[in-house]
C-alpha cells in the first residue's frame, strides 16, 4: 500500500488546520493588542486560577522560557501578577487582574468568531464528531 500525499496525512492536515487557527486568531487579536500565546496564557488562568509559571507552560503548550517572556509582557501591561513569594513549595502563582479579564473577555469573542468561521458548515453532529475523533487521537499518543 503506498503513502499517501504530504497533503492528504493526518499529522500535515492537523499542523496545517492548527496553523490557519494560530494565524488568523493572531490577525484578529490585533485590535485587542494581545498575541494568541498571550492570549492562550489568559485562557489557562481564567480556568486554572492560581496557576504557576511550570502549570502555564505545561497547559499552554509552551516552554518556561517562552512562558517566562509571554508573562512579561502581560505583567507589564497590568494584566497579570505574580505573588512575591510562593504559598507552598518554590511555585508562585499566577493571577488575572480585573483589566487582564476584561481583555480576556474582548479577546474572547475574537477567537470564537475565528472559530466559528473554521468549522464553517459543519453541523452540530459533525462537530461533536470532530472534537471526539480529535480527542481520540490526542488519546492514542498520550
Amino acid at each position: 500500500m503506498s503513502e499517501p500525499p504530504t497533503g492528504d496525512r493526518p499529522g500535515y492536515l492537523i499542523k496545517r488546520a492548527q496553523q490557519a487557527l494560530n494565524q488568523a486568531c493572531t490577525d484578529r487579536l490585533r485590535p485587542v493588542e494581545l498575541s494568541m500565546s498571550q492570549y492562550a496564557v489568559l485562557r489557562a488562568l481564567d480556568d486554572h486560577p492560581g496557576a504557576s509559571s511550570a502549570e502555564l507552560a505545561r497547559i499552554t503548550f509552551v516552554t518556561r522560557q517562552s512562558l517566562r517572556d509571554v508573562l512579561g509582557g502581560l505583567r507589564s501591561a497590568g494584566l497579570v501578577t505574580v505573588a512575591e513569594q510562593a504559598a507552598t513549595g518554590r511555585a508562585r502563582p499566577v493571577a488575572l487582574t480585573p483589566p487582564g479579564r476584561a481583555k480576556l473577555r474582548a479577546a474572547e469573542d475574537l477567537v470564537t468568531e475565528v472559530e466559528t468561521r473554521m468549522l464553517g458548515d459543519l453541523s452540530a453532529d459533525q462537530r461533536r464528531y470532530l472534537a471526539d475523533l480529535l480527542r481520540t487521537c490526542v488519546d492514542n499518543l498520550a
